[in-house]
């Protein structure tokens, strides 16, 4: 979203907001950033040594987050407890006729019908009865007002509640264990596309492989604890831990699969 000639909008972007929180001695916070921008911007901050900060998306397991910076007068836990101050979630309860017919896609088109970039807001929490989207407080009416404009929530309900509120949603998961020769990345790709080596090869070549949300393509690249392995096609992987090694002397791993 910021990337141009090496990052330096970015960057800017990014200082702009610590030099607020430090001249005015005020929290300040960015729109909502993906997983990937998340990464790059956490190198970033640790680069520069910047320690008053956290991200927060609405709840625990969000996938969009905002970016907060908070004085060195106030604690995490002070900083915390201000979320309620800057977000909110617009609830969007469908009538009887209309329950569990739509999808994250079918709320999500609705909002981009208004004009809305997808930096301003964040997740969308589907339930059987509806929504909650996480908003910017001070954007809140304006979603509310606009989206009760629309055909397809006409007979919807549709209010701004305190983000405490939000219906959390827990990620569908599943524990599974590989034994890998070496934590290089093509034998992970092997295994978990069930494929030859010279297979996964093409596939790392193709740039269907990520590592920390970063395009890898040499088969070279070596897989850590922690590290979280998208393959196009096949889904996200947490690389767990090592669990322990076979009588051959190969690793097994165990990878916590985001279905």
């Amino acid at each position: 979203m910021y990337e141009k000639n090496g990052n330096e909008i970015f960057h800017a972007k990014i200082d702009d907001k610590i030099k607020f929180c430090n001249s005015k001695n005020k929290i300040t916070h960015t729109d909502f950033f993906t997983e990937p921008e998340i990464i790059k911007i956490e190198k970033y901050l640790n680069s520069i040594k910047v320690k008053n900060y956290f991200f927060f998306g609405g709840f625990k397991n969000a996938n969009r987050k905002m970016l907060f910076f908070y004085p060195e007068k106030l604690t995490l836990e002070m900083a915390i407890s201000n979320i309620d101050k800057v977000l909110e979630i617009i609830r969007i309860t469908l009538p009887n006729s209309q329950k569990d017919n739509f999808e994250h896609r079918d709320y999500l088109s609705a909002i981009m019908k208004l004009g809305i970039v997808r930096e301003k807001f964040g997740d969308i929490v589907v339930f059987s009865e509806g929504a909650d989207f996480v908003v910017q407080k001070e954007n809140s009416s304006y979603f509310k007002d606009n989206l009760s404009k629309l055909i397809r929530f006409k007979k919807s309900n549709i209010e701004v509640l305190n983000i405490s509120e939000i219906h959390e949603y827990i990620p569908e998961t599943e524990e599974i264990s590989i034994i890998v020769n070496s934590m290089r990345i093509d034998n992970f790709v092997s295994e978990i596309c069930h494929c030859s080596r010279s297979k996964a090869e093409e596939i790392l070549l193709e740039e269907r492989v990520m590592i920390n949300y970063e395009t890898i393509s040499k088969n070279s690249n070596i897989v850590k604890p922690s590290d979280i392995l998208t393959i196009r096609g096949f889904g996200r992987f947490i690389v767990k831990e090592i669990s322990r090694k076979t009588k051959s002397d190969k690793n097994v791993v165990i990878l916590i699969h985001n279905k």
